[in-house]
């Protein structure tokens, strides 16, 4: 009896075909990435720091609620559209106004928010703080240099820096009631 032959595939193409496919996909896919904040946080120490005394009048409270509502310096209701210019005028005032910062190295600017904050909420009006320092910045760059902040040496955009440094202290998530 004669032995039935069973046919091959041929597979020899196979692998190469399998690793065309696979730098294919590495070539052509995009891994998202979380951006995140980028935030500078003070360094570490072992001992309890002493708070400071402010003047209240050079602190400027932003508290944001757990139904999502902004308050400023106790008004509640504040409109997170107009919080870039509140925080430009509390920041620039250089004591022209009693209610607002005598200085720019002086002003602080306080973020509170409750544990129920949406992130999507703090997002935004951290994005109107971080928008007022930016906004201050390139307006103080064109004033003395006449270029935008960014096409500065660093060492002009120190000094910009510490005259208006960034001043935004944000406390532990609480449950205001």
């Amino acid at each position: 009896m004669a032995e039935r032959q069973i046919p091959e595939i041929n597979a020899g193409s196979m692998a190469d075909i399998a690793f065309l496919l696979l730098v294919f996909f590495l070539v052509t896919t995009t891994i998202q990435t979380d951006s995140g904040l980028q935030v500078t946080l003070p360094q570490w120490v072992d001992e309890p720091v002493d708070p400071q005394d402010k003047n209240s009048r050079n602190v400027l409270e932003v508290v944001i609620n757990g139904a999502n509502q902004l308050a400023v310096e106790g008004e509640p209701g504040f409109p997170v559209e107009s919080l870039k210019e509140k925080a430009i005028r509390f920041i620039t005032n250089n004591g022209s106004d009693p209610s607002m910062s005598d200085n720019p190295r002086a002003a602080v600017i306080s973020l509170q928010n409750d544990d129920g904050t949406d992130y999507t909420t703090y997002l935004g009006v951290y994005n109107e703080l971080e928008a007022a320092y930016n906004a201050i910045w390139e307006s103080e760059a064109q004033r003395r240099f006449g270029r935008p902040y960014k096409t500065l040496e660093k060492e002009d955009r120190m000094a910009i820096r510490e005259d208006y440094p960034k001043f935004l202290s944000e406390a532990e998530p609480t449950r205001f009631d």
